[in-house]
């Protein structure tokens, strides 16, 4: 048993290395250089790691930090990951679409995967850090190796940004608390660069366009002091630059807790 004089040792040393914030896994790496909405050949290094079930879309509620709820359906197909900082930029990356691949250890296909930026992660072990959907990293397996592959934790892969090709049409989800003087829309599916920089709405009669405010994720809101009047036509802007609208796809009479799709 310890002596009295021992257990003031180990608590004094206890208390320091929460005082000072000590790091008691893996060296602090910081985080890269955010990427972008640009596309080549080259690849980058990074490190793979996964969570959820094995062969799962990750979060427990096929969720996740963009505020999607269905990465366990198409087109998502449960290939969803976490990117990290310069990944997930705040939400502002959620949508974006990357191709991953790992050479090591043996059970490594080396052939690209597609992946969906679809939550977030703040693990310091890379400077780019990929926290994948069980299904998504075995993905990167040569075929009957994906468990094996699972059982490895932490690995290097190579990553490059790639346009996103969903195959489906844009959806509008309103979300929950939505009201008349209170829009708050989940932007998902959108082809090319993904992610979303900013979301503007134009009310019927109106003339001009004005902007939403970046809530979290994939989710823009606006808080009007007046009702908004429908339909709503809805104008995005990628992170690339390329615009793209909507006429009228928020009906007038629209409902809290509902998807629209695009015309």
């Amino acid at each position: 048993m310890w002596s009295l004089m021992q257990a003031q040792v180990a608590m004094v040393v206890a208390l320091s290395f929460l005082v000072s914030g000590a790091w008691c896994g893996p060296p602090k790496v910081p985080p890269g250089k955010n990427i972008t909405a640009t596309y080549g050949k080259d690849w980058l290094d990074a490190k793979a790691t996964w969570y959820g079930k094995p062969t799962g879309a990750g979060p427990d509620d096929n969720g996740g930090g963009c505020g999607y709820k269905d990465v366990n359906k198409p087109p998502f197909n449960s290939m969803g990951a976490c990117g990290n900082i310069p990944i997930f930029k705040d939400g502002l990356g959620c949508g974006s679409c990357f191709e991953i691949k790992c050479d090591k250890p043996v059970e490594c296909s080396g052939k690209p995967v597609v992946v969906h930026i679809t939550d977030m992660n703040y693990e310091p072990i890379a400077a780019y850090h990929f926290d994948l959907a069980g299904t998504a990293f075995g993905a990167m397996a040569k075929k009957g190796e994906e468990e094996k592959l699972r059982k490895a934790g932490i690995i290097d892969m190579q990553f490059r940004r790639v346009k996103c090709k969903f195959g489906s049409k844009v959806s509008f989800h309103l979300e929950k608390g939505c009201g008349p003087n209170y829009l708050a829309l989940l932007v998902k599916y959108v082809d090319g660069d993904g992610d979303i920089v900013p979301v503007d709405i134009k009310e019927k009669g109106s003339d001009t366009y004005e902007p939403l405010k970046h809530s979290w994720g994939a989710i823009w809101r606006k808080d009007s002091d007046k009702p908004l009047k429908g339909p709503l036509t809805v104008r995005l802007t990628t992170e690339g630059g390329t615009k793209t609208v909507y006429d009228d796809v928020i009906p007038a009479n629209w409902k809290a807790n509902t998807a629209y799709t695009a015309k």
